[in-house]
């Protein structure tokens, strides 16, 4: 109920306040905790901390755990705050916005989050619609407004709304708006954009709502002074959050696999300890004993219970199967992988100042292994620019030069307008004939300016003498408009009965009689005026394929010249239409427009009848040529979608346009080719039948027998549905691509969201998880950046499971000499340092900076990226030859040096086979071998790699030396126990030749086994990198000319909307003439005037700019 605050708040509806966080101060930690415990890894040292505070079974201190835990939980916690605090702040900016709420009779300044349902709240121009609102009264003429939806539907071009005629009646009254006290009932809150049903009980009569009376929150008002609107739904409750989708924490691939492999290293783990346990209690029994005389037990431990606790000591020791440096090293990876996204210049957009961002830290080897790109079209894949390029008048082409070889020629002079003062100077075209056809008085050619200066339904301003502003409801017709007023006919103004055309610089004022409007079935329109000397024509421009079939049969041959035409011109990819006229009489105009009037009037089947008529009329006409419109892509769209495509990358487009526009485009990009048989085009209504009855597998089972698949006027929730669809029965990697708010529940259902910062707001990129500023750097991003970073990730989990298994895995062969009693075979020290300082750097070197290739091969050769797809690098298989490697190495590691050192003395004679001294070979090998191993899996050398491997063992035997110093061992006895180990040991020729022999059969088979394979089975990585070495570095990819389609054009290339003849032709349109009315892109400084092309600026502005 209107202006009923405390009847409102009885139902309990939702306020006005958003939130998009995740945490609070209250529930952060608890729930932080909860979510970094899902990681098996985690709970494990959790585990494993619990064990250590048991001093029966630890033989490690509590804090070698405890601590490095702290740190990564600490770590995650703060950047995981830190991305929270930032959701927050979006949230408080939105929910603090101010807006006008008539609250006490009187209008107060109110924030957003404060409006309540049932509130009335005024709008201003160029402010965005608080929440859903229902639209009352507005300054304009029938109560009409104009919105901008491309935070909701991606379209920039501007829709018209209009208030009842009853509510409209109040105006901007205060007092009358403060008395309202309609009710509305009406659906309860969903996600259809494009559907609303109520209705609103007003002084005992009811009224029916839908959707051209609602303002949806995400819209912003334009050309509109002022309107008054009542608060339907509220924050949570809009249409706009109800398409948002949940914010979900996402994960990679690798981090599943992680915990996969977790698990089944803990049955390792676990069965390593049992066996150990179980010998533990045979060596008990059978020499333990022996031991007892300087080895006493404690009191109430026997064999049975020393066995149990042997298990758990072996579970603290050889838990480094799994260290947890493992995950630090993993974010680090990431965040280095993050970073040189954002540092790269090759994807930085200087137009806008852009440069692409990596907004999270998590995912970047997923980038490595995308299967599935969903994109949007509207601002993803073009600009959303309409150009006039070419037509067709009278069979003769214009737009295109040819040699006398009849070769297309390229044409950089531009016609020169000059002549025409009413002229656009964005305006460019390059075919000079057109303008001379033009200006010598060639009635076809000046027939068909003349047409598109009168049929259509654009608003013209002119604030000036010369300075226009066409507000164009879609883009296709300011580009035609603004055409016709270069070439010399200026569609000046219109009232409901007239239109002023300035023809060749002589002004003409057309009556017009009547406007066929536009619907999705007829795709067309038409206008019926009447000319200065009284001749009455009907004028028609719409689909080809319409037109064509209405002509007169005397047409015939100028329609095949014409076909052949609008052929070629769809084989550019343009958005064609042709156009029409006919000469009416005026007895059967005058019985038909009496008919057309009771049409119009009728209570049943109006629409049915009125159709007729159109259809009788629209007949026998005359053909006059064609259009070609260009909806320009992006730079380098093609391009990019051939190298995905040559990646395997399945691109499928989720568009809210109709099929043909999106097929269009489709040509356009090189996404649909004459070639394929397999396309599959579908609608809203489909997708949504095929998700309600159970039929979802059919759709993505049709789906993905095709090669290319766009799926048409389906809302922002149907993308995301289809992107769920896709991850949860393909198992496949997603990526969603898209730049409006539109596209976010798409960019949050996706393994990966990616936002273009374009002309549609930032709700897609504060959505994402990358972004950049044009589509085709999707392409180094995946090929070059995703590729490299899920490449580094595996070799980092490969090398670094087998450096820790292959440490981990002695400690158990030393088990059968140690009487399974849980000795460590290394110094502690050695056993503190390995993963923190000896080998943390070197391996996180090889992470950082590894490239197989180059970035130019990688663009090269787009087929590297497949065994991404494949998880081919590192997975289960991978996983368990690692294990192998690492027994073997173990084995090698451990016996030889025990071998040289058993029953040893010397060069003096004195004995060196002692623990200290075998413990210090073993690991001294230990370490050269996992470093050997690193030289193996390295191929891309940078100073810093070298840096981080020799100091890394510069600082291995300078912290060995020092430490097993006499002086250490004095100052601290019992923490440095190995004094004079170092200086005993490696100054021994037999001790070097022992580290020398075990690394020489660590290495040989693996450079063997590499070798072999590379000969009889080499990979695509292997030719790539064999043919880099032979030859020089590859030039950059020179941009092909696409093929054209030949047969196949588009059916239609209006972005227009039902409806808006209608209002053109009010007999209560423009009463308010007077007023002040806005300019269509009247923000100088918005991004959207900045890209127009030549069809909404003004020649004030155009000389404003150009002044110094």
């Amino acid at each position: 109920r209107a202006n009923d605050r405390s009847f409102n708040l009885s139902h309990g509806y939702a306020n006005n306040a958003i939130r998009t966080s995740k945490y609070s101060i209250f529930t952060f930690l608890p729930l932080n905790l909860f979510e970094q415990f899902r990681r098996l890894a985690n709970a494990y040292f959790l585990f494993l901390l619990i064990l250590q505070l048991i001093p029966q079974i630890s033989s490690l201190s509590w804090f070698t755990t405890a601590v490095p835990l702290v740190f990564v939980l600490s770590i995650s916690a703060v950047k995981d705050a830190n991305d929270d605090i930032n959701r927050h702040k979006c949230d408080r900016q939105v929910n603090n916005r101010k807006v006008d709420v008539l609250m006490d009779g009187q209008l107060k300044n109110e924030k957003w989050m404060n409006v309540q349902v049932g509130d009335i709240v005024k709008l201003e121009n160029n402010e965005f619609v608080t929440a859903d609102l229902l639209l009352l009264s507005s300054s304009e003429p029938l109560n009409l407004v104009y919105v901008e939806t491309a935070e909701l539907d991606g379209e920039t071009n501007l829709k018209v709304k209009q208030a009842l005629t009853a509510t409209g009646e109040l105006e901007d009254n205060i007092e009358a708006l403060a008395a309202f006290n309609g009710e509305v009932r009406c659906e309860p809150p969903n996600n259809r954009l494009d559907k609303f049903k109520g209705t609103l009980t007003m002084n005992d009569d009811i009224y029916a709502l839908d959707n051209d009376k609602m303002l949806l929150r995400g819209c912003t008002l334009r050309n509109t002074e002022w309107c008054f609107g009542l608060v339907i739904f509220g924050g949570p409750d809009t249409k706009l959050m109800q398409n948002s989708g949940k914010s979900v924490f996402k994960r990679t691939s690798i981090d599943h696999l992680m915990n996969i492999l977790v698990l089944c290293i803990f049955g390792f783990l676990g069965f390593m300890c049992a066996i150990m346990a179980i010998l533990n209690a045979f060596w008990e029994a059978s020499e333990g004993s022996l031991f007892t005389v300087f080895l006493p037990r404690e009191a109430g431990i026997d064999a049975h219970l020393s066995s149990f606790l042997t298990f758990w000591s072996y579970v603290i020791i050889l838990n480094t199967v799994v260290p947890i440096s493992l995950y630090v090293s993993m974010e680090v990876i990431r965040l280095g992988n993050s970073f040189f996204i954002n540092w790269d210049r090759k994807m930085y957009y200087p137009k806008n100042d852009t440069p692409a961002q990596a907004r999270t830290t998590t995912l970047s080897e997923e980038l490595g292994q995308i299967k599935y790109i969903f994109s949007d079209k509207t601002g993803t894949l073009t600009q959303n620019i309409m150009t006039f390029n070419k037509c067709s008048i009278n069979g003769k082409a214009y737009g295109d030069l040819y040699d006398f070889s009849g070769q297309r020629v390229e044409i950089t002079e531009r016609v020169d307008f000059s002549w025409n003062n009413l002229a656009d100077p964005k305006f460019s075209f390059h075919d000079h004939s057109l303008v001379e056809m033009v200006r010598s008085g060639n009635p076809e050619t000046q027939e068909f300016f003349r047409l598109l200066s009168l049929c259509h339904t654009v608003m013209p301003e002119e604030k000036k003498e010369g300075e226009l502003n066409y507000q164009a409801q879609s883009p296709d017709e300011g580009a035609l408009v603004t055409a016709a007023r270069n070439f010399g006919f200026v569609f000046r103004s219109r009232t409901p009965e007239t239109i002023t055309v300035i023809e060749m610089g002589k002004q003409v004022i057309y009556k017009l009689l009547a406007v066929l409007d536009f619907n999705n079935v007829r795709k067309r329109m038409s206008v019926i005026v009447r000319g200065p000397e009284g001749k009455l024509t009907l004028y028609c421009k719409g689909a080809d394929t319409i037109i064509l079939e209405r002509l007169d049969p005397s047409c015939n041959k100028l329609m095949k010249l014409t076909t052949n035409h609008l052929n070629e011109y769809a084989g550019d990819g343009l958005r064609t239409l042709a156009l029409a006229y006919k000469d009416l009489d005026e007895s059967y105009m005058k019985d038909w427009t009496q008919r057309h009037h009771e049409a119009s009037i009728a209570m049943e089947e109006r629409e049915e009848k009125l159709d007729e008529l159109y259809e009788e009329i629209e007949k026998d006409m005359m053909l006059l040529g064609a259009t070609a419109v260009e909806d320009k892509l992006q730079d380098g769209v093609p391009q990019t979608i051939e190298q995905l495509a040559k990646a395997d990358i399945k691109i499928w487009v989720l568009t809210g346009d109709k099929q043909e526009t999106a097929e269009n485009i489709g040509y356009s990009c090189n996404m649909l080719r004459e070639e394929m048989k397999d396309v599959f085009f579908v609608s809203a209504n489909t997708v949504a039948f095929a998700l309600e009855k159970n039929l979802r597998l059919e759709l993505l089972r049709t789906a993905c027998m095709c090669q290319t698949v766009i799926c048409c006027r389906v809302t922002p929730l149907q993308k995301a549905q289809v992107v769920q669809l896709v991850k949860k029965y393909k198992q496949a990697v997603t990526l969603a691509i898209g730049d409006g708010a539109n596209d976010v529940s798409m960019i949050k259902a996706a393994h990966i969201g990616v936002g273009i910062s374009g002309q549609e707001g930032m709700q897609a990129v504060l959505s994402s998880d990358f972004s950049f500023a044009q589509f085709r750097y999707l392409q180094r991003l995946l090929l070059v950046h995703g590729r490299w970073s899920y490449i580094r990730m595996c070799k980092f989990l490969g090398y670094f499971f087998y450096k820790n298994f292959t440490f981990t895995l002695m400690h158990f062969w030393y088990a059968f000499f140690c009487g399974f009693s849980a000795q460590t075979v290394y110094d502690e020290w050695f056993i503190t340092f390995y993963n923190t300082i000896y080998t943390a750097l070197p391996v996180l070197g090889l992470s950082l900076f590894e490239q197989d290739v180059n970035d130019r091969w990688s663009l090269q050769h787009p087929q590297l990226y497949t065994p991404g797809q494949k998880n081919q690098y590192f997975n289960k298989k991978a996983f368990v030859r690692c294990v192998m490697h690492s027994c073997y190495s173990s084995l090698i590691l451990f016996f030889i040096p025990w071998a040289s050192m058993h029953d040893t003395v010397r060069d003096d004679g004195k004995d060196i086979a002692d623990y200290q001294s075998f413990a210090l070979l073993a690991q001294t090998c230990l370490l050269i071998v996992v470093f050997a191993q690193l030289f193996l899996d390295t191929y891309y050398w940078t100073a810093i790699n070298q840096l981080f491997v020799w100091a890394s063992i510069a600082v291995y035997f300078a912290i060995t030396f020092t430490m097993y110093s006499s002086g250490m061992f004095l100052i601290f006895t019992s923490a440095f126990p190995f004094t004079g180990t170092a200086r005993n040991s490696l100054n021994q020729p037999n001790v070097w030749l022992t580290i020398f022999l075990s690394s020489l059969l660590c290495v040989l088979p693996v450079v063997a086994f590499r070798f072999i394979l590379i000969q009889l089975r080499p990979t695509i990585n292997d030719e790539v990198r064999a043919k880099a070495r032979k030859e020089a570095l590859p030039a950059p990819a020179p941009r092909r000319t696409l093929k054209k389609r030949i047969t196949r054009r588009s059916g239609y290339a209006f972005s227009h909307s039902q409806g808006y003849g209608a209002l053109v032709m009010s007999q209560k349109f423009l009463l308010k003439g007077h007023m002040r009315r806005l300019a269509l892109f009247d923000h100088r400084d918005s991004p959207m005037v900045q890209n127009q092309p030549q069809h909404y600026r003004t020649i004030t502005e155009e000389s404003e700019s150009q002044s110094p």
